[in-house]
């Protein structure tokens, strides 16, 4: 499956009649994952035709408003909607209070389960793990305590060459996943049919760095080596420089030094200040430093593949 991205806001703090605060939703193996939740992001959902119900985990950066606003309306609507399944949102300390203070005074009672698992590490910890995919802090040096997240899946499973296999009658469909595991076969007279002849190569698992509000940070392109797309903040063009370390920002050039020094297969810039009315400056000067740059779309669901072969 991989990982298809739809991006539903991607502008810095204050909304514009064209754009939204941040908020994106990853598609991984099946799996909707929400990251971010700016104002206005159930809104961004029904146009982009996402199912509420299929989101279960929301990942929050951190607690400034342009990333979190629009999550208490959304745990709302969820109720509204009769959800039943339980939601686990992940995020600093503080964002439980954050939340249920709001429906405690707006009188709102969830009648679903809402699970919060608050964050205060300062270095990159595993904090989701299902059968296919794996969910890490990326710490980042913001103005307050400010997470990105690293979604990646799990080691595929190898391909099974059907025709090969139809040669040994002895190997049944129950041996299948040992096979795809990448185990030998060995046949009831002790012969020992090599892996490498009934199944290929597994696919190269994919992943997706999001890399929320913060100062440049070298050390994160060691952090992130090789991974198939990253999100970073570009608030500014670099002549701006001293107003993003001022304010705890990136220019884009420092949003495409990471990429390119982590060997990453893509990377999309957003976050941009609503000082700038066109963006192209901003990409060609990311793109200087790293070709392979995208400016996010908003509501046009991405498939990672795709960015990485943009760059080939």
């Amino acid at each position: 499956m991989g990982i298809k991205l739809t991006i539903l806001g991607y502008n810095s703090a204050i909304p514009t009649a064209f754009s939204h605060p941040t908020s994106q939703l990853l598609n991984i193996n099946e799996r909707y994952i929400l990251i971010d939740c700016g104002e206005g992001t159930q809104v961004q959902l029904r146009r982009a035709k996402i199912k509420f119900s299929k989101i279960n985990h929301i990942f929050i950066s951190h607690l400034h408003g342009d990333h979190v606003f629009g999550l208490v309306g959304l745990i709302s609507t969820f109720q509204l909607l009769g959800r039943k399944k339980e939601l686990q949102i992940f995020g600093p300390v503080g964002i439980e209070d954050f939340i249920m203070n709001q429906l405690r005074h707006t009188k709102a009672h969830c009648n679903y389960p809402l699970t919060f698992h608050e964050l205060d590490h300062q270095d990159p910890q595993l904090i989701y793990e299902d059968k296919k995919i794996l969910v890490y802090t990326i710490p980042l040096n913001h103005r307050i305590y400010c997470n990105g997240y690293l979604v990646k899946e799990k080691a595929k499973l190898r391909h099974l060459k059907i025709e090969e296999i139809e040669k040994y009658p002895e190997i049944q469909r129950t041996d299948y996943l040992s096979l795809k595991q990448g185990n030998d076969f060995i046949s009831s007279s002790g012969q020992v049919i090599p892996n490498a002849e009934l199944t290929s190569g597994a696919s190269q698992p994919e992943s997706y760095a999001f890399c929320s509000d913060t100062m440049y940070k070298p050390e994160l392109a060691e952090l992130l080596r090789d991974v198939s797309c990253m999100y970073h903040e570009a608030t500014f063009m670099h002549e701006s420089q001293d107003r993003a370390i001022a304010t705890g920002h990136s220019t884009a050039i420092e949003a495409a030094t990471i990429a390119r020094d982590a060997n990453a297969g893509s990377l999309i810039i957003g976050h941009f200040s609503n000082r700038y009315m066109d963006l192209n400056p901003l990409l060609e000067e990311a793109q200087s430093v790293f070709p392979n740059t995208h400016l996010p779309k908003m509501l046009l669901t991405l498939d990672i593949k795709d960015l990485v072969n943009a760059g080939v």
